[in-house]
């Protein structure tokens, strides 16, 4: 198979913290192993219209802390339609480009398998902040979304505890509970709602605030993703249950921003650097992953078809932590 000289790198669907470190490794691998690397800018829309830009060692540097992605990221409903993917090949012909780096989520990588099947050569990269990509164990910016999800959280359980109030913080995660589930055990949640886990309101949420006020506490902690409900429907079915009025937070795209986590900086420069050996050693039409802390290539149509499924015993663990050993500590 003849070396491959030019590659395009993408951030498609909802940005995230490490982006721009994945695109700094795809930058970084493809000019030390001699091959040309073109930044499509605006994801699949951009490829439609030819939007990129050249990129060089040089203007991807200062990356790894910057959040967001400098390739800004847009939804193409051009790009679902068979005349707009075809505008994008034929970009891809006009650039020279023999394959395309693909860096977001199952939306992103269903249009690379499209792209693909016209014969454009795509590896993806998963980078969402709702870590829900079947194929991978981790997705680029969870962890940083967790952290700021976490530290605001932290920050206003102070002025709860102040007024002995009870909260109900929404955070993002889309259809999935692995980001509200992740945030709830770390901070010490009350309750956790999330889709994956269905079980009576009354149990879930309403028996567990007033265990605690049995126990002793003045405040409470509810945290709600987004697929499970809406704060405020949350809240008023706790004020109509308990008589008491709780404060309403969704913390909302806050949880997108900032500077990323140094394990999505390190997992996004990993990633990015397979991506691009990938084609280098004459291979495509793949998703970069993880599964046991190392990283897995996996066909694309495959990729596409894999479920991942919440944890349900870190459910119980976050559980257990509440209320399992007593009322003498900190819930």
């Amino acid at each position: 198979m003849a070396k491959i000289k030019r590659i395009g790198v993408l951030t498609s669907g909802g940005d995230a913290p490490g982006m721009n470190a994945a695109v700094r490794a795809v930058a970084r691998t493809a000019l030390a192993n001699g091959i040309e690397c073109i930044g499509i800018r605006r994801g699949w829309q951009g490829l439609i219209n030819c939007d990129f830009i050249q990129l060089t060692r040089a203007n991807v540097g200062h990356l790894l802390s910057k959040g967001g992605t400098i390739l800004y990221t847009a939804r193409s409903e051009e790009f679902m339609n068979p005349e707009g993917r075809q505008k994008a090949v034929n970009t891809c012909k006009m650039l020279g480009l023999e394959g395309i780096v693909a860096i977001g989520g199952d939306g992103t990588f269903r249009g690379a398998l499209e792209l693909s099947r016209l014969g454009i050569p795509v590896v993806g990269v998963p980078a969402t902040i709702d870590n829900d990509v079947g194929c991978t164990n981790y997705t680029i910016g969870f962890d940083s979304a967790c952290n700021t999800a976490i530290e605001c959280i932290d920050k206003l359980r102070d002025t709860m505890q102040s007024h002995e109030r009870c909260s109900v913080v929404e955070v993002m995660g889309r259809n999935a509970g692995f980001l509200a589930l992740y945030v709830g055990t770390a901070v010490g949640a009350t309750a956790v709602l999330v889709p994956e886990h269905v079980e009576s309101f009354e149990q879930n949420v309403i028996e567990r605030i007033r265990g605690a006020k049995l126990a002793g506490y003045t405040h409470f902690m509810v945290v709600v993703a987004e697929g499970a409900g809406h704060a405020q429907e949350v809240g008023d079915k706790i004020q109509e249950a308990l008589g008491i009025k709780p404060t309403i937070t969704v913390i909302g795209h806050i949880q997108r921003g900032g500077a990323p986590t140094g394990r999505d900086r390190e997992t996004a420069t990993r990633m990015g650097y397979h991506a691009v050996m990938a084609f280098a050693e004459g291979r495509g039409n793949c998703v970069i992953g993880t599964q046991e802390g190392g990283i897995v290539e996996i066909p694309i149509e495959e990729a596409l078809t894999m479920k991942k499924h919440l944890q349900m015993d870190r459910y119980k663990i976050m559980e257990i932590m509440q209320f399992g050993g007593g009322h003498d500590g900190e819930i």
